[in-house]
């Protein structure tokens, strides 16, 4: 059981400390007594399944292999549905057999939940990836949960929607992957998040059985919302099937504006004046510090659109009047300059100047993969703090790191902080950690804002949730996965009693 932090320290005293259990080398808990798999399990996938259940080792390779290549599972067996029926005779035999199962979308997550621990059996909704409905009065999607962020884009805009949801894995994340997660992403601040855009979802239970709650009412409060338990809980109660969602209409005018700040209490005050003066049309408002900028220069050879700053700002405006939104924007754009917040600024209207400038905020993960071994964190604070706690770890870590750099979600009080350093370090990491999850619990922040526990930080869950709150999640677990079989060792801590 997690002791206690006194009082004084980072954490409030009612706050439980992360202790380690005793683990594999990994850095997962022990195997727990799963079935193995035997030649007459992949008989029987093979006969509902044929050709679809892949044991090729160098086939089944990369999805035992995360997307920041960290976390690395030892499944032999890749099953390939097509179907909501299939994934139903799946479990129902996994259930029966005690065989884990690994329920894998895009596998773009960053903490490690989307891939086995050790042998689990991999479930691939990657087939799954058929529109069944749309219906262009309401705005109503309801599709496969296998669809591709970027294919059901695509999909929408010719119909003249978009998708309430916009990641910078777009072109390989899955819609039911992005609802188990309840991933946010670069249009939360106008949209909202998953728990509101998600009208209906298919899901079948650990044993099999397929709970059809695939509603496309936007009103119904008939008893209790279920569907929002399987919205982020990362595959470990149920394998989402298929998903309604809300779309809004595609905007007739997009502005993005790409600002330099001198300080962040300047950035915030941008912020204050950028909503107060855009309203109804602001759809997004990121940022990225200095750093993030030298490693899209040094890896990536992206330049700088504006002259150095120590901040920058990523603005987007979507309305229907583009002559009403560019008055809007030329009004704000003039404050802000008077004001003094903004030193440098520029505007894009076209499609290839307005991508060109969201590059400069999409592409910061992937610089980093270039920069070395990365420290993920996922943070989320009142807008306030969001900076501090860059700074602060800069002090903290001096010149044991490599990069600590800070980007995110400004309108979401979201931050992406990041360091590197040039291998694995394990004296480095416990530099980071608690201190990380120990200074964001001193603000009632989160440990997790948009990518989940997954394997990495189920441990850490105390830090954001009281025991009373984490105890019941297991008994939710235990009610609908009773054998634990769906996504073992993720979300849930180890020491959960």
């Amino acid at each position: 059981v997690p002791t206690l932090l006194p009082s004084g320290q980072f954490v409030a005293s009612t706050r439980k400390l992360h202790v380690e259990p005793k683990s594999s080398p990994a850095g997962a808990p022990e195997r727990l007594p799963f079935s193995k798999v035997t030649d007459e399990d992949l008989a029987y996938f093979r006969k509902i399944l044929p050709g679809r259940t892949i044991t090729d080792p160098d086939l089944v390779e990369s999805s035992n292999v995360d997307w920041l290549k960290t976390v690395k599972g030892s499944s032999e067996v890749l099953l390939r549905p097509q179907t909501t029926e299939e994934v139903s005779q799946i479990l129902r035999y996994c259930y029966n057999r005690n065989l884990a199962v690994n329920p894998q979308g895009g596998n773009t997550g960053l903490v490690g939940g989307s891939v086995p621990v050790y042998d689990e059996i991999i479930l691939s909704t990657s087939l799954m990836n058929n529109i069944l409905t749309f219906d262009n009065i309401s705005g109503i999607l309801t599709c496969q949960a296998g669809c591709v962020l970027e294919n059901l884009s695509l999909y929408l805009e010719e119909r003249d929607y978009i998708m309430p949801l916009d990641l910078g894995a777009k072109g390989s994340c899955q819609i039911g992957g992005n609802v188990a997660t309840n991933a946010g992403g670069l249009r939360l601040l106008r949209y909202g998040s998953l728990h509101g855009t998600v009208l209906g979802l298919e899901v079948v239970l650990a044993d099999g059985r397929v709970l059809d709650c695939l509603a496309t009412l936007r009103k119904d409060n008939t008893g209790y919302d279920l569907k929002q338990l399987f919205i982020g809980s990362e595959g470990t109660l149920g394998v989402i099937t298929a998903v309604s969602i809300l779309c809004p209409r595609k905007p007739k005018s997009t502005n993005v504006v790409f600002l330099g700040c001198e300080t962040f209490e300047e950035l915030l005050k941008t912020f204050q004046l950028c909503r107060g003066m855009l309203g109804e049309i602001l759809s997004a408002f990121e940022f990225l510090d200095s750093e993030c900028m030298r490693l899209l220069n040094t890896h990536l050879k992206l330049p700088n659109p504006i002259s150095d700053c120590p901040f920058y700002i990523v603005i987007e405006t979507s309305g229907s009047d583009p002559d009403h939104d560019s008055q809007k924007l030329d009004n704000f754009l003039e404050e802000a300059i008077a004001s003094t917040f903004v030193t440098d600024g520029t505007v894009a209207t076209e499609e290839s100047k307005i991508k060109a400038l969201w590059s400069m905020r999409e592409r910061v993960t992937e610089a980093l993969t270039h920069d070395g071994f990365t420290y993920k964190y996922d943070i989320s604070l009142p807008v306030e703090r969001i900076y501090q706690l860059v700074t602060d770890m800069r002090q903290h870590l001096g010149d044991r790191a490599k990069s600590v750099v800070g980007y995110g979600h400004v309108g979401d009080g979201n931050l992406h902080l990041n360091i590197t350093s040039p291998a694995k370090d394990p004296a480095l990491l416990a530099a980071i950690e608690p201190f990380v999850y120990e200074w964001t619990a001193s603000c009632q922040g989160s440990i997790s804002a948009e990518h989940g526990l997954g394997l990495k930080k189920r441990n850490y869950i105390y830090y954001s949730k009281p025991s009373q709150a984490v105890a019941l999640m297991g008994n939710i677990k235990a009610m609908l996965d009773p054998k634990g079989i769906l996504n073992p060792y993720k979300t849930l801590p180890d020491n959960l009693k």
